[in-house]
Order: C-alpha cells, then sequence, then structure tokens
C-alpha cells in the first residue's frame, strides 16, 4: 500500500513538472509565425533566481539550473575551476553601485571559492578566498594556486591556502610591473587564458606569459589583442576576442595575434552583428540610432564574456560552437564556426533569434565557460547598470534612461547558472586532478570534455614529472583520437621533452589539425642544433592538403630569417595564389611591417623625449583608441557607409598647429555629429581621469601618424587646458568647438 502511495505521488510530482515545464516554454506571447512578441515596457524590478529563470526564452530542448545566487554571490564577473572543480568567483562589489559610480576604487571587492558537496550541481558552500580587492578582473587556476589581477593594476600574484581552511594564507608577486594602468576600467586586460602552446593569454596588452619557475615571463605579440572583456579559445588553440566599446561580438580569430593582426570584412556572415532581444533595450549608450522602432537593440553593443563550447554534456552539435553574450541586450548569442580553407567565418545559430534571450531587464550575462560537469556556464552580474560612470555622466543618452527606470537602484545581486539539455544528465563525476598521480592524468588527455584535457595538460606541465614521458610519447603515436594526440604533444613540448625525431614524425599525420599542432610546436625547434634538421622535415608540408597546415606554416617561419623558410613561404605564396588567408596575411603583415619602419625613421628625426611620448602614445592607441577608430585610423565600418566612430587618419582637427580642439575632446568628451555626419557612437567619452602624459602621448602619436602631419603635444599643453576648463561638466559638440576657435 505504501508503495503504491508514494509511486501516486511520484507520479503527481512528475506530471506537476511536465506542466510547469510547458508553461515555462509558453509563457511568451508569439506572433502567427512563432517569434516571440517584443515587450514594449518591461518591468525594471529585480526578481529571485527561479523567477528570473522563467523569464528565460531557451532554444528548444535546453533549459537552466541555478547553480548560485546573492547572498552567497554578489557582483560576479568571472568564474574558474581548479583541478579538484571548486569554482573561484570574481566578484566586483564597487561596480557602479550608483548611477555616478561612486567608490569604485574602493578595496572591498572579493573572490569567493565555491563547492557542491553534494554533486547535486548546485553549490552549497561558500567561502571568501580574498578580501580587499580592487574589482578583481582575471584569475586563472595552476595547480594549487590561483593567479589574481586586480583592475588599475599589472601586477599579478600568486594566492594559495596553505591550511586548507578556504581562505588564502600565501600571496607571492609572480609578475611584476609597478606602472598601474590609468585607463577606465572597461578599457584594461582580462583573460588570463592557458592556451594550447601553454602560453598564457590576455586582452589589451600585446603581451603573453609562460609561466616558468614561479614566474609569469612576458612575450610581446606583433599584433594588437584588441578585445575587452572575455577571452574564449578552441580545441585546436584559436583565440577568440570580442569589443563591445567596438561594437564588434567577434573578432581575432583568424590567426593567433602573436603573428600579426588579420581581419576580414566578411568573416561575419549576413546579419550578424544584428542581436534580437525579446524586451525595448532603451539603457543603450549609442542611443536612439542603435534602437529599432520596437525598442530592441538593433546592434551588438556590449558583446563580452564569449566563449567556445567544449563540453559533452550538451548535443554534439553545440560543441565547438562560438556563445557570446551581449548584457545590454539581455541576451546570449550562438555561432555555428566554419572553416573554408583555413578562413574562419561566423553564423547565428537561429535566424533571428538567440539562442538564449530574456524578459527580465537585470539579466546581465557578462561572462561564460564550460565546466566539469560538460555543462555551459553563464555568470549573470544581475546588475541595474552596466556601463561605466564615463557614459552615465550628465548629458549622457545613458543617464535619463537609467533613472527612468530606475536602474540604479540594483545592486548587491548576482547569479551563476549552467545551461542543461533536457535529455542529457550532466557529468556528476567529480574532479580529481589536484590529487591524482601524473600517470592517471594523462589518462585525462582523452577525455571527451575540453576542461579536462586543458587542465590535465597544464598540470603535467607544471609538475614537469618525467616519469610519464613514455606514456605520452605513445599516446602521441598511437591513440585513436586526435585531440588526445595534440594534447599529448604540447604536454610534452611543455615539459621539454618532446624530441625533434617525434615532433618531425607528427607532421605526416594523417590528422591535419595534428599536423598544424606539430608545426606550430616546430617553433621551439628553430635553434641553430635544430633548426637545419627541422626545416628540412617542414619543407614537405609546403604543400600540404590542408590550408589550415600551409597557413601555419607560413606563420611559423614568418620570423624565421633562413632563406629555406623564406623560399618555403614564397612557393606557397606562388602555388597558391588564390588561398586568401595566406595571402592576405602576408600582405597586411608586410604593410605593417613597412609602416612600422616609416614611423621608426621619422621618430629618429624626434628629441628623445619625443620619441618617448610617440611609443607610449602608440600604445595607448592600439590597445584602446583602435577598436573604435581601427588599426589603420580609417574607421571601424559598420555596413557600407556607416562608421562607428570618426576617421582620424588625414583629420583636419588632429592637423591643426594648435591642439587645443582636440585636447578638449579627449578630456570633456565629445557629442553629435561631425561636419555633418553622425557616428554609431555618439559620445566620444570623457578621459579626464588619465593624467596629462596619457593624453598628450596618444594625441601625439595620432598626429605623427596615419597621414598626419603634426607636431608632439607635450603634457603642459594638456594641464593648462584641464585648469581651464576644469568646471565642464558636459562633452563638447564640434559646433562649439568652431566657436570657440
Amino acid at each position: 500500500m505504501k508503495k503504491r502511495i508514494n509511486y501516486i505521488f511520484g507520479f503527481f510530482i512528475l506530471l506537476t513538472l511536465i506542466v510547469t515545464c510547458k508553461a515555462y516554454k509558453d509563457s511568451f506571447e508569439r506572433d502567427s509565425t512563432g517569434k516571440i512578441v517584443v515587450n514594449p515596457n518591461p518591468s525594471p524590478e529585480p526578481v529571485s533566481a527561479e523567477e528570473s529563470m522563467k523569464l528565460m526564452a531557451m532554444q528548444k530542448g535546453y533549459h537552466l539550473e541555478l547553480v548560485a545566487s546573492e547572498p552567497m554571490v554578489s557582483e560576479p564577473v568571472a568564474i574558474v575551476w581548479d583541478g579538484n572543480g571548486r569554482m573561484f568567483v570574481a566578484e566586483m562589489n564597487t561596480y557602479m553601485q550608483d548611477i555616478d559610480g561612486t567608490g569604485q576604487k574602493m578595496n572591498t571587492c572579493k573572490i569567493k571559492l565555491l563547492e557542491d558537496t553534494n554533486g547535486d550541481g548546485a553549490m552549497d558552500k561558500a567561502t571568501v578566498y580574498l578580501d580587499s580587492l580592487v574589482l578583481p578582473r582575471m584569475m586563472l587556476c595552476l595547480d594549487d594556486r590561483l593567479l589574481v589581477n586586480e583592475t588599475f593594476t599589472n601586477n599579478i600574484y600568486s594566492y594559495r591556502d596553505t591550511n586548507n581552511d578556504g581562505h588564502a594564507d600565501e600571496k607571492v608577486i609572480v609578475y611584476e610591473n609597478n606602472d598601474g594602468d590609468s585607463k577606465n576600467l572597461e578599457h584594461q586586460k582580462s583573460g588570463l587564458m592557458w592556451n594550447l602552446d601553454n602560453k598564457i593569454y590576455v586582452t589589451v596588452n600585446k603581451i603573453r606569459y609562460s609561466f616558468e619557475n614561479g614566474k609569469l615571463i612576458p612575450e610581446e605579440l606583433h599584433g594588437n589583442p584588441i578585445g575587452q572583456w572575455g577571452l574564449g579559445l578552441d580545441d585546436y588553440g584559436r583565440l577568440f576576442f570580442s569589443s563591445a566599446g567596438g561594437e564588434n561580438p567577434a573578432l581575432g580569430f583568424q590567426q593567433n595575434n602573436f603573428y600579426g593582426n588579420l581581419e576580414f570584412k566578411n568573416q561575419l556572415v549576413g546579419d550578424f552583428i544584428e542581436p534580437w532581444p525579446i524586451i525595448a533595450t532603451p539603457d543603450v549608450q549609442g542611443g536612439l540610432k542603435r534602437l529599432r522602432e520596437d525598442g530592441t537593440l538593433n546592434h551588438f553593443t556590449a558583446s563580452t564574456g564569449q566563449t567556445i563550447y567544449r563540453g559533452d554534456a550538451l548535443p554534439e552539435d553545440l560543441k565547438g560552437n562560438y556563445m557570446v553574450c551581449e548584457p545590454v541586450g539581455r541576451l546570449i548569442r550562438r555561432a555555428i564556426v566554419k572553416n573554408t580553407d583555413g578562413k574562419i567565418t561566423l553564423e547565428n545559430a537561429y535566424q533571428q533569434q538567440e539562442f538564449i534571450a530574456s524578459a527580465d531587464m537585470n539579466f546581465r550575462p557578462v561572462n561564460m565557460a564550460t565546466g566539469p560537469d560538460g555543462c555551459l556556464y553563464i555568470v549573470d552580474m544581475y546588475h541595474g547598470i552596466i556601463q561605466e560612470s564615463n557614459w552615465t555622466k550628465e548629458g549622457s543618452f545613458l543617464r535619463p534612461e537609467i533613472l527612468k527606470k530606475g536602474l540604479e537602484k540594483n545592486v548587491g545581486r548576482g547569479r551563476i547558472y549552467r545551461v542543461v539539455h533536457d535529455k542529457i544528465k550532466p557529468n556528476k563525476t567529480k574532479p580529481d586532478l589536484l590529487d591524482a598521480s601524473s600517470s592517471k592524468i594523462v589518462t585525462y588527455l582523452n577525455h571527451p570534455n575540453g576542461w579536462w584535457r586543458e587542465n590535465a595538460q597544464k598540470l603535467l606541465v607544471l609538475r614537469n614529472d618525467k616519469s610519464v614521458v613514455p606514456e605520452l610519447e605513445m599516446m602521441l603515436k598511437t591513440s585513436n583520437n586526435h585531440l588526445s594526440r595534440i594534447h599529448a604533444l604540447w604536454a610534452l613540448n611543455g615539459m621539454h621533452s618532446l624530441s625533434k625525431e617525434l615532433l618531425a614524425a607528427t607532421f605526416k599525420d594523417d590528422n591535419a589539425q595534428v599536423r598544424k599542432t606539430a608545426v606550430w610546436a616546430s617553433e621551439n625547434f628553430m635553434d641553430n642544433k635544430s633548426n637545419a634538421y627541422i626545416l628540412e622535415k617542414l619543407d614537405a608540408l609546403k604543400i600540404d592538403s590542408s590550408a589550415d597546415v600551409r597557413l601555419q606554416l607560413g606563420l611559423s617561419l614568418r620570423f624565421n630569417e633562413s632563406e629555406k623558410a623564406k623560399g618555403i613561404i614564397d612557393f606557397m605564396l606562388e602555388k597558391y595564389p588564390d588561398n586568401e588567408v595566406l595571402t592576405t596575411s602576408v600582405k597586411t603583415f608586410e604593410n605593417a611591417k613597412i609602416a612600422a619602419e616609416k614611423r621608426l625613421a621619422a621618430e629618429k628625426l624626434m628629441s628623445i623625449t619625443e620619441q618617448k611620448i610617440i611609443s607610449e602614445g602608440s600604445s595607448i592607441y592600439k590597445t584602446f583608441c583602435a577598436a573604435c577608430h581601427g588599426m589603420d585610423a580609417k574607421g571601424i565600418a559598420l555596413g557600407e557607409k556607416e562608421f562607428l566612430a570618426p576617421i582620424l587618419a588625414n583629420n583636419k582637427t588632429i592637423n591643426e598647429k594648435d591642439p587645443q580642439k582636440a585636447i578638449k575632446i579627449l578630456l570633456r568628451g565629445l557629442t553629435g555629429p561631425i561636419d555633418g555626419k553622425s557616428y554609431t557612437a555618439n559620445l566620444m567619452p570623457s578621459l579626464v581621469d588619465n593624467d596629462d602624459a596619457y593624453i598628450a602621448a596618444v594625441l601625439s602619436y595620432v598626429r605623427s601618424d596615419f597621414g598626419n602631419k603634426a607636431r608632439v603635444v607635450t603634457p603642459e599643453e594638456v594641464a593648462k587646458i584641464r585648469k581651464a576648463t576644469a568646471n565642464r561638466t558636459m562633452p563638447y559638440t564640434m559646433e562649439e568647438l568652431e566657436k570657440k576657435k
């Protein structure tokens, strides 16, 4: 009898869940085509995480599960897991606590350590791993050490919990650069991602790192990683950036920016730059030009936190897809990544729809990652204001819209979700990588979830346990999984245990991605002892059937000065003239090299002081200004006629003998049309928080390059105008500046 009652009760619960699920899926008003009807006046009131999930429109077959929410977490912006599956959460607890950003630089932010002790997927234990931080922005789990960087600094520290109480008690500096970072917090670096090649990558800064002997060793890139918040990578080490300031939801993925920058105008297919929210989105920096007639966002403007899904708990067709957050649009885009003869293109997976779109005005997805359980995790800051105070000042489009909705009142919340498929149960196996033997870790290189493979490789490199070298060599030679062969190769390479003979044998692997990886790894063998041998073996790949392999061959030999290397590249250019990626990559790099040589020649005619100013300005421009104005200062085109921001090349205002107008623009901002032409980013934000040397440097660089031929600007000139305009709170208009001339 008791068994029968339990059966009936269970059936009732199941029926309730089915009805609830159906109500959840059908809770949106739809038109005759099935498309969700936009809500023109959504409520700005915060709701519980459970209620917020009901306001999520998700593609068929998927649902969300709550992993953590307030008060366990507050203002979360990034997550990482250690080798045992414990989650670290970076909290920006001082971010935009009011409309003016009061107190943002206070050292009251935290990193929490969350644990799921019963294996149900929800976090049930939280400790404050670190406190007294200033807007923590980058984290990387090594072994039992956590690397952390805070906003406004370049220093990176390693933290460790030595007594296992959940709180870090050891702090060691692993990268020291005390110059600080004075850029607006939205324009500073993010990432700190350990990539397939055992290099650690960031956005914005023109460097990558190697972790050697307890220190991060920087290496300068030949290109500029002009992305902003977030850095994604795929199974083959390809990096994916996005730029909120440049209103570009995806860039930087054609080639590793170590070799230089490479973009194609048609790499985002069709209407990719158009997002499809399901509610009106009035709080957009770009103003009315960024809104459709129904009030929804018409262009990506806050793309961030992108990732490539690499897990095993969601359908196979999602694996390798590009996912990017759009917190202003309250949505997440899913894109299909296609490779055509080495050229990568991204295409929206749905027709004028998104993977996830929310009707909750406070849903602010800012980051994503593949978790140890194979699910896709979403970091929802759940914050009223999502733009920094530079863009919410008096006179901005945003300020009255924020106040009208009362968005400034929603602070102190935050959620972390995981995307789960209706018919697939997430893996409940608790990771044990920190405690496992090196031999056992080698087996994880064959795991179907990329999270396990990349962490296994990283730990093997950090341990440098030579006893497993034979196992790794055997895996590289005999594994029937090409991904495990790739990881075995990089593990051996990172442990300095990859022989040139085994590397050369891998050039003949049946899988093109393995051959490409081997070519990439060959860069570490280009010394006097191995160079001739490796070059001779690489020569056979100049007629490889794969365009990916040939492109990597050209990239890996780009900085090799031998005649043999140059001959291989020239041969490929002549034999494959229609290979767009290789030919454009070579041409773009050569043009950049020529431009740099001309600039250096011009700088030699300047004084030492002027040369230093120009050099500093070049770095600032390429890591900040280029996102809106373009690397060549010819603007970022949005369609055939629309530009994101003014063209600075051969610019009459930039070239004026007296630089006061340009100084005023950088110090106090600029809004409205210029010479009768309007731009998508209709507000040039004030850079007044930066010092006089910063303003002088970037202006001097722009005035001396891109066809501009004006003198350098001195910090003293900036200081004079800063004082004269000290009471100015509103951005200038060009009309006003012309009158003051």
